[in-house]
C-alpha cells in the first residue's frame, strides 16, 4: 500500500520529466571531412572555395590554427550549437593539447550558422568577436542571398581576429552596430525565430505542464519544496525559446520569489496544516484530487583529402546566428 502511495507521489515527477524532455528525433549526420571547406549544401562557387582553402591553409602554416568551413543543407531541427560541437569533436580540429581549432557551420535551409571555437582560442576569438562577425558581416549577405560574400567575409574576419588585426567586423559605416541599434527593443532582439502560431502552441504546452507542477508543488506540504528546486531549471530554460531572454528573466524572478512566498502564506491555512499532519500520521493526504504519499519504507533504484583534424577539442565557445 505504501508503495502505491509513493508511486502516486512520484508519478507527476516522472510525467513531468517525460513531457519536458526533448522529443527524440533523427540526429543530423556528421559529414566526412573532405577539406578545409566542405560545401555539402553547394552554396559556394568554386572560386570562393579555392580562395578560402588557400587562405586557411596559409593561416595554418603560419599561425598553426586549424579552421574548417562546413555547409550542410539542413540539420533536421537539431540545435546548431549541439551539431557544431558534434562535428568539431568528430573532426578533432586543432592540435592536441593546444585545442586551436575553429569550425564555421552554415545551414542554409534552416537559416542557421555558428562559429565554434576550440578551448585554446577562446581568449582570442571571443564569443563577442564571433557574434560581431556573424551579425555584421555574414547575416546581411545571407539575407541578400549572397552566400559567397557572406562566407568569405566571415571566414576571413575569423582569420584576421586570430592574427590580431584591428577593426575586425566593425559596425557598418554610417550607423551603430546592428545589435546596438536593436538594443532599445531588446525584447524583439531576444525573441526566438519561431512562427507565432507554433510559439503559441509551444507556450501553451510548456507553461501548462510546468505550471501544473508548480501548482502541485505550492499546494503540497513537504515535497513542495523539492518541486520548487526541481522546477528551477525548467523555468530558467524552456521559456527562452518562447518569450526570449528578457521576458524569461522576469518570469523566472516571479517564480523564484513568488513560489516560496505563496507557499509560506498557504502554510498558515487550516487545510494546509491538516494535510501536513495527515502526511506525518497517516502517510498520505488528498490535496486537490491528488493522493500524496509520505516517506518511509524501501526505495527503488534504476540504472541506466589531405586535411584532417589534429586531435583538438571544442570549448563550447563561439556564437550562433540566424537570418
Amino acid at each position: 500500500m505504501n508503495c502505491l502511495r509513493r508511486g502516486t507521489l512520484l508519478l507527476p515527477l516522472w510525467f513531468a520529466c517525460a513531457l519536458l524532455a526533448p522529443a527524440p528525433a533523427l540526429a543530423a549526420d556528421v559529414p566526412f571531412l573532405t577539406g578545409r571547406v566542405t560545401d555539402n549544401a553547394e552554396i559556394l562557387s568554386p572560386a570562393t572555395r579555392d580562395k578560402l582553402t588557400a587562405a586557411l591553409k596559409a593561416h595554418e602554416e603560419t599561425a598553426g590554427n586549424q579552421i574548417a568551413v562546413l555547409t550542410v543543407p539542413t540539420i533536421s531541427g537539431d540545435s546548431i550549437e549541439e551539431y557544431a560541437v558534434k562535428v568539431f569533436e568528430s573532426w578533432k580540429l586543432g592540435r592536441k593539447g593546444k585545442d586551436n581549432g575553429v569550425l564555421v557551420v552554415i545551414v542554409p535551409q534552416d537559416r542557421k550558422m555558428r562559429i565554434e571555437v576550440g578551448y585554446g582560442l577562446e581568449g582570442t576569438l571571443t564569443d563577442a568577436a564571433s557574434s560581431r562577425i556573424i551579425r555584421n558581416l555574414m547575416t546581411p549577405q545571407f539575407k541578400a542571398g549572397n552566400y559567397d560574400k557572406g562566407v568569405e567575409d566571415g571566414v576571413l574576419a575569423v582569420v584576421a581576429q586570430l592574427e590580431g588585426k584591428p577593426g575586425v567586423a566593425e559596425a557598418p559605416a554610417g550607423g551603430a552596430d546592428t545589435g546596438s541599434a536593436r538594443s532599445s527593443s531588446s525584447f524583439n532582439m531576444d525573441m526566438p525565430d519561431i512562427p507565432w502560431p507554433m510559439r503559441i502552441l509551444l507556450g501553451a504546452f510548456v507553461f501548462g505542464i510546468i505550471g501544473l507542477f508548480t501548482f502541485i508543488g505550492i499546494m503540497t506540504p513537504g515535497v513542495g519544496w523539492f518541486l520548487y528546486a526541481f522546477l528551477i531549471p525548467f523555468w530558467a530554460m524552456f521559456p527562452l525559446m518562447i518569450i526570449g531572454m528578457n521576458a524569461t528573466v522576469v518570469v523566472f524572478f516571479i517564480y523564484i520569489v513568488g513560489y516560496p512566498i505563496t507557499k509560506l502564506l498557504l502554510a498558515r491555512t487550516e487545510w494546509y496544516q491538516k494535510a501536513a499532519q495527515d502526511l506525518k500520521t497517516k502517510g498520505h493526504a488528498t490535496i486537490g484530487g491528488f493522493t500524496m504519499g509520505g516517506s518511509g519504507g524501501s526505495s527503488g533504484s534504476s540504472s541506466g583529402g589531405g586535411f584532417s583534424g589534429g586531435g583538438g577539442s571544442s570549448g563550447g565557445g563561439g556564437a550562433s546566428g540566424s537570418w
